[in-house]
């Protein structure tokens, strides 16, 4: 009987690890994970934000940076033999992103899509290549 609660034990110890470093590992993947692309004539923001929901998130332009706020949700269960395991993950976060020129906020556009986030900034007129003859 001894045996059978050390070994109930290790395993219930066991998945509460797994379980905790799943949970830690989603936050650090979220904080993480942010990509830009300057296409030419407008700048591609790809952020990942895995067990986010679209109505949880925020966007916002400040000069030459990208904000991205919101909050996440997610709350899971697990039963097996003896024992119940519940997983929450709840809490604000937020990205700064930081633009390399001006761009126009207000023709901006966003989708999300599975989790990921893209956001398309269009370049201010300043910041296109110009020209500049030599007299």
């Amino acid at each position: 009987m001894l045996q059978a609660l050390q070994e109930l034990g290790k395993e219930l110890g066991r998945d509460l690890v797994r379980g905790w470093e799943s949970l830690t590992d989603g936050w650090r993947e979220l904080l993480s994970r942010s990509a830009v692309v300057d296409n030419g004539h407008e700048l591609v923001v790809r952020i990942e934000v895995p067990g986010v929901d679209r109505a949880d998130c925020e966007i916002v332009v400040e000069g030459n940076t990208l904000i991205v706020r919101g909050e996440k949700r997610y709350d899971s269960t697990y039963v097996g033999g003896s024992y119940h395991i519940r997983q929450c993950a709840y809490g604000v976060f937020q990205r700064v992103v930081p633009l390399p020129f001006n761009v126009h906020a207000e023709n901006a556009d966003a989708q999300f899509r599975n989790g990921v986030l893209v956001v398309r900034l269009p370049k201010a007129p300043e910041a296109a290549p110009r020209r500049i003859q030599i007299h």
